[in-house]
């Protein structure tokens, strides 16, 4: 922006004028950008948590059974009221429960089986699952991003073959360690590790995961052949 000055400036000699920014004052410098994964998670955008699964197969299995157990329930109740008999293995099931004592085996392995499979849809219903998907930094608080596993481990493989001397990589990447195994054919190893910090430290950076993994690094040479 800017506007014309008078006298001592010459006709039509312009002059530009500071412009402030909302929410700064005259004569304070901007805030310096931040970044590096150092940064807490809440920086800008609020808390980078987990992603939740949406579940869909085991949900979609119980409500399977629960409608298939309902639904013949209701139609031996609607069959017992229309006059006719009821079926024969609700009868027998009637019998079987009035009959055996609790510490039956039967009856402690029915149990048994039905509290653990309570306890798996607890597990379930509590954790948050895509434990294969890795939180980002959130900048914003209305958007969340995640990096695949696979993903992060395909871009720290690739940069350390980068370095010379590494004849191939792998990486195994968890939630909190990538695990970089690599191979060195030429160069001195321990030249080749103090390369593969570096790079792969960069690379974990650049990442811009909410909670940056460990580096578990090793280097050695390949096996002769034959």
């Amino acid at each position: 922006m800017s506007e014309p000055q008078g006298a001592g400036t010459g006709e039509g000699s312009t002059q530009r004028l500071p412009v402030v920014e909302r929410g700064e004052q005259p004569g304070t410098a901007p805030p310096p950008e931040q970044h590096g994964p150092d940064l807490p998670e809440t920086s800008g955008g609020g808390r980078a948590g987990r992603f939740w699964s949406a579940r869909r197969v085991p949900a979609g299995i119980v409500a399977l059974l629960l409608l298939l157990l309902a639904g013949a329930f209701l139609y031996d109740v609607v069959a017992v009221r229309a006059g006719r008999s009821a079926l024969g293995w609700r009868r027998d099931l009637a019998r079987q429960l009035a009959e055996r004592p609790v510490d039956d085996t039967w009856v402690l392995v029915g149990a048994g089986v039905a509290a653990a499979l309570g306890l798996w849809l607890l597990l379930l219903a509590l954790t948050p699952g895509l434990r294969r998907v890795l939180p980002m930094r959130r900048t914003h608080p209305d958007v969340r991003a995640g990096l695949h596993r696979d993903a992060a481990a395909t871009v720290l493989r690739d940069r350390a073959m980068e370095v010379s001397g590494v004849q191939s990589a792998r990486v195994r990447m968890r939630r909190r360690r990538a695990r970089v195994r690599a191979l060195s054919h030429f160069r001195e190893l321990d030249d080749v590790r103090a390369d593969l910090d570096g790079v792969l430290d960069d690379a974990v950076r650049g990442l811009g995961l909410a909670r940056p993994p460990a580096v578990s690094l090793r280097v050695a040479r390949p096996g002769r052949k034959g």
